[in-house]
This record gives C-alpha cells, structure tokens and sequence, in this order.
C-alpha cells in the first residue's frame, strides 16, 4: 500500500524513539541472523538495520523479521529494485545513504517509510519540501560530526535526524544531546569478530549499554 512523505516520516519519528541507537548491521551469514537480533532486542535495541551489502542480507531480513520484538528495516537501498526486494523479505523500513527521485517513488509506491540520507542544508531541505522531516545525517563524521548537524539544526529546526557513519562510544553523547537528533546509528553494538563468534551474550551487554544512553539536550 502506497505511503505518503508525511506518513512516512510519522513512522520513522516512530522507529527512531524506540532506541537511542539503531544498530547497522552487516550481516554476512544467515545462520547468524536471527541469534544477534534475538541479542540486540533483548539488549533494549528493537530497531534493526541490516544493509543490503553482502548476498545474505535479504535472508537476514527475513529471518530477522521473524523475531518477536524486533522493528527490521533494509539500509543501503540504492535502487527501486533495492526497495522491490527489501519489501519482499519483510522490511518495515528503508535506509539510504542518500535520495534521488527514483528511490523516494519507489519507497512512496511500496510502502516503505524511508530513512534518507542527507549531508548538506541544501539536501535537508530539500527532503523537507517532499515533505520529509525525519532524515539520516550520512556521513556523519566525514560531514563535520556533531558540531555540522548542531549547525544545520539552526536554520532548520523542524528537521529531525538520526547521525550514522563513524558513531562510536566514544563520540554518541555529542550527538545525542543535540535537539534536532532523535537516534544514532551504530555498527559497534555487533562487531564483527562477536558475530562471527557466536558471542551473542557479549553483544545483547554491548546493546544494553548502547539502550542506556540518553537523549535530548
């Protein structure tokens, strides 16, 4: 069923609230899919991002969607095939590093409420003026880091954000602190040496810790 830029960000304020950290998942063996969700959920990390970056990516999803609890979005959409196929597997949400006018009709015809990627003022606003109020700030560091997206806030207050690209422990609080940031995406709450490992009790620690950050200035 076809959703709306209003809608859409509605659901992401929705999914971005749940956690503090959405954790970026890079899944590369389906037989580790539903073990590190059934960790990060009950480590208080509800929303998950699996990005479609290896061949198992669109399993994970699927057996990803299966556990209770869990809110499984598709990150690293691309193309409207990209949006085809994660709706498929059973993502409930979408992120892309950035936006073009294929992938927001794509996401807008399937249904999926889309997480896009935003950099600059200029593509903020225009995301705003499709109606998007709710974007990702990609690459997070590279663009500035939290002193960019505190400046950006300025102008544009409306604007909610959820920072992603080379958000760690050591620099999260900086960003969550901000007004106009709602979450953080992280890859550190499921390094890849722990889900190679099976070490699904180190990871659901790490994800507990993660839950415990606060938001809001």
């Amino acid at each position: 069923m076809p959703i709306t830029a209003q809608d859409a960000s509605r659901k992401n304020r929705e999914i971005c609230e749940l956690a503090p950290i959405i954790p970026v998942l890079v899944v590369r063996d389906e037989a580790h899919a539903r073990p590190l969700a059934e960790a990060l959920v009950a480590g208080g990390l509800p929303a998950l991002e699996v990005t479609l970056r290896t061949p198992a990516a669109l399993d994970a999803i699927r057996a990803m969607a299966e556990v209770p609890g869990g809110v499984v979005g598709a990150g690293t959409l691309i193309t409207p095939q990209d949006v085809k196929n994660a709706v498929a597997a059973g993502a409930t949400f979408g992120v892309s590093p950035g936006a073009t006018d294929a992938l927001i009709a794509a996401c807008e015809d399937e249904g999926l409420p889309l997480l896009a990627g935003a950099a600059t003022a200029t593509e903020a606003m225009q995301m705003l003026a499709r109606g998007y109020d709710v974007l990702k700030f990609f690459p997070a560091e590279a663009s500035g880091g939290a002193a960019a997206l505190k400046a950006i806030g300025a102008p544009l207050p409306q604007i909610s954000f959820c920072p992603t690209g080379g958000v760690s422990p050591g620099n999260a609080n900086d960003y969550l602190k901000l007004s106009n940031v709602l979450c953080a995406g992280g890859s550190w709450v499921a390094p890849n040496d722990l889900v190679s490992a099976g070490a699904w009790d180190r990871i659901e620690a790490l994800a507990r810790d993660a839950a415990k950050l606060e938001r809001g200035a």
